[in-house]
Parts: C-alpha cells; structure tokens; sequence
C-alpha cells in the first residue's frame, strides 16, 4: 500500500474580537481576585490537549465560584458581544477551549461541591467543576459509583459538554444516557433548567439532550444531575493476547453478539503494549491484547469470564491472565489510562495527533485493520488503543511538531480514517467532539441540511453568536 498523500495542516481560523477596555473593566470591579488579565494565567487557558499551537489565549479569565457568578459575567460579556469560552480542566483534544474569535475564559473549576446524594434513587447533582474521580470518592460510602471513565480527571460539567464516554461504556453506556438534568446558563445570562431526576420524561422538547454534547456553544452548564449504579459484587479483571488484530476484534464482536454483559474491553495493539510496559514498568505479553473487566455477582462473574475464555480460545487468544485484587486492578487500568503519556514520552520533543472514530461492530476489523496499514505504510509512529466494545477506537499519530511534512502526513492519515468510519455508517468522533478538528467532518457525517439545523438552532439561542464561537461548524 502506498502511503497517503499528505495534505495541508487544518489551521483553525483565527478572527479575533474586540474586547472592550470598558468590559474587562466591569469584569474586574465584579469579580475582583476572581478576575485576571496575566498572561500566564491566560496561557494556560487558552491551549488543551489539542495539537493546535498558534491561538492567541483569551483577553482575560473569570473565575466563577456560582450559578450568580456565571449569570454576571455572561451578562457582562452578551451587553458587549463578547465571546464566552467554558473551561473546565482543559483535558479537551480538539480544540474546544481555544479562543478562535478573541474574548473570555470562563473557568468553572472552583464550581466543584456535589449538591446532593440521592441514593434511594441512584442520582446525584453536582456543580460542573466537580471531577469523575472526586464525585467516585464522595458516593462510594452509599454503595454507588458513576461509571463514566475518560480516562482522564475530567470536570463533570466538560464531560457533559462534550458527551464524553471511555472505557464503561459498553455497559454503561455514555453521558449522554447518564445526564438526567443540567442547569445552563444561556447566552442572555438566563437561568434554565432541563430534565428531571425521574427516570424517563415524554414532556416536550428534549433540552437536555440538546445541551449534552454542544461544547459550550449554546450556554454555560452550572448543574449536572446524573444516573448513579450500585457497586458491582464482585469485579475481575483479565488481560489475553492475540498474534493479530482481527483475532483480537473477532473475539470482542463474538463476546457482544452473543451478549455476554462484559463491563470493559480494550485492545492495546502490540506497540503500544510495548510503549506502556516501558512507561509503567510492567511485563505485559507484547502481542495485541484484549484488557477486559467483568462485574456482577461472584458466579455471574466466573460465567462471563469462562465464556470470554472460551471464545478467546476460538480466535488464538493465549496467556489469560487474572487480576482479582483492587491493586491489581487499579495498576492495569492505570496503565491503560496512562497510554498516550507512554508513547508521547517515547519519542521526547513530539506531539501527538490524536483521533477517535466509531463504527458499527461488524465492520470494526475491517475499519482497524486498513487504518493500521496506511499508518504502517508511512513510517509514522502512532498509538492505537480503543473502547472495542462499542466499535471506538483511538489512533495519536507522534510527529515533530516543527515538521510540517510529517503533521501534513498525520493529518492524512486522519482524514483517510474518518473518511473511511463515516462510509461504513460510522461516525467521525466517538468521544472526543467536533471542537475545531472536526469541523469538515462533521460536514461530510450528517449532511449540509443538518448541519444547517444546528446553525439555526444556535443562531436562535445565541444570536449574537458569543458562546464559545467558532466550533462544531465554525459559524
């Protein structure tokens, strides 16, 4: 196979905005030390995980500490028509955060109390500045956990924004079928509220979902009421590796066709196992391997592993090896999680260009295996890692960012991938959202008329378009 032809850099356009000496000034005498213009502080908000580098940061950084705070500077900023960028944790990869058109970081991280427990009915409510991992340690005295695993700490509030998912979500499913209610700040500095915490609702327009996944670009979130579940019983971990990738991917789409209730499966190909072993001190069999989880009672979990096994076994799985223990456990996932900082430490200096795509699971080894060759092809080194279970996978491309030959080539490569996930009825993104990467591809996705809907739909709520300007479809 013939490498792909590089293309030219997708460079996000940069319009900037006038922000008023009259604004910063109001903005200053609200919020005093919640306020700042120094540059550092506006650096580190203006730049994410994306591998986008030359975006000017904000003109300035409001931090809020309450839905008032929000209301106040979204107010201040829509009497000026100046744009309005939520940040969480800055976790994001394709440049949700990056202020395209100028304007104003609005940081919710001090937004961070879970408001209320409701156990009796699996729901919790908390502020958006809250992250997985604290909301996980202040529920887990009730019996009850939040399964939506990132990978990184993200904030709540971003995950929501973004319609995160992860590891869980072949069981569990994705924030967007975890977000029962939010409280959003619009672009007017109105207060609104969405959902319920009853379980299903057949009344009116479905705001909540409209909210889940818009990236900021409709209203600030304030409040996420979400679904909680009860700890497993028991929980297992089991690692098996394979001599090639469609071995490993016939196994997973076995294993959800038969409708085994597995909780996570992961690939890790062989180079990045390799990546990992070395980053985590670990001595992982370095073949392409499936990271699996299994939860529900101790039978029930014993059934699902020995049925795992046993098809594994069909498709030359080898080497199953078990974690039991919550340390093993917590070491495995943690490398797991840990992948893009092992392959971006094996080559100092890079950058990595990151991507994820979604397939149905019948066409995952196909989609896999073509990507696999075109990235071999090139010389380029890359990471691949993916959520299987639900037909997501990952590829980060590790380039010179001072090479434009080489960012050229991992741009195509990107874009021959999606291409190739959106022409088996797949989608451009799994998890990580449109942001600035994906603009065109969200195009090509779901059609000009669509996407002419959300623009309608954003005009309408957003008129002077001040909400987090020039994502998803770069209006």
């Amino acid at each position: 196979m013939n490498a792909p032809t590089p293309i030219a850099h997708v460079t996000p356009e940069v319009h900037l905005r006038e922000v008023p000496a009259a604004l910063l000034a109001a903005l200053k005498d609200r919020f005093g030390a919640q306020f700042s213009e120094a540059l550092a502080v506006r650096e580190q908000h203006g730049r994410d995980e994306s591998a986008f580098t030359t975006v000017p940061p904000p003109a300035a950084v409001v931090f809020a500490e309450s839905t008032t705070d929000v209301q106040d500077a979204v107010k201040l900023c829509a009497q000026y028509k100046v744009p309005v960028i939520p940040f969480g944790v800055g976790s994001s990869l394709e440049g949700h955060l990056l202020a395209v058109q100028g304007g104003i970081s609005l940081d919710v991280g001090r937004m961070n109390k879970v408001l209320s427990i409701n156990a009796e009915d699996l729901t919790v409510t908390v502020q958006p500045g809250v992250t997985r991992k604290q909301l996980n340690e202040e529920v887990k005295s009730t019996g009850l956990f939040f399964p939506i695993d990132p990978g990184a700490d993200a904030s709540l509030g971003g995950m929501t924004a973004t319609r995160a998912s992860g590891t869980n979500a072949v069981r569990y499913g994705t924030m967007r079928e975890n977000v029962l209610a939010l409280e959003v700040v619009t672009a007017r500095g109105e207060v609104v509220r969405t959902g319920t915490r009853a379980k299903k609702s057949s009344a009116g327009y479905d705001l909540t979902r409209l909210f889940v996944g818009s990236e900021g670009t409709l209203g600030v979130i304030t409040e996420v009421t979400l679904r909680l579940y009860p700890l497993p019983e028991a929980v297992s971990a089991a690692t098996c590796s394979f001599p090639t990738i469609a071995d490993a991917v016939n196994t997973v789409i076995q294993i959800i066709q038969l409708g085994v209730p597995i909780a996570r499966v992961e690939l890790i190909d062989a180079n990045t196992v390799g990546l990992v072993n070395r980053h985590s001190k670990l001595n992982l069999r370095e073949q392409h391997m499936l990271l699996m989880e299994f939860h529900g009672s101790p039978a029930g979990v014993r059934e699902q592993a020995e049925t795992v096994q046993d098809i594994a076994s069909e498709h030359q799985g080898a080497g199953f090896e078990w974690a039991d223990t919550p340390e093993e456990r917590t070491r495995l996932w943690t490398a797991r999680h840990n992948a893009y900082f092992a392959a971006v430490q094996s080559k100092p200096g890079c950058r990595a260009i990151s991507t994820d795509t979604c397939v149905p699971i019948s066409r995952l080894a196909d989609c896999l295996l073509d990507s696999v060759a075109e990235a071999d092809a090139t010389g380029i080194p890359y990471f691949l890692v993916g959520h299987v279970g639900d037909g997501n996978f990952h590829f980060g491309y590790l380039i010179d960012p001072d090479s434009a030959e080489e960012r050229a080539t991992a741009e195509a490569l990107n874009h021959q991938l999606v291409a190739r996930a959106i022409a088996m009825d797949g989608t451009c993104s799994g998890e990580h959202g449109v942001g600035l990467h994906k603009m065109g591809f969200l195009r090509d996705e779901a059609g000009e008329g669509a996407v002419q809907m959300m623009r309608t739909i954003k005009h309408a709520l957003d008129p002077d378009n001040i909400m987090n300007p020039g994502k998803v479809f770069g209006a």
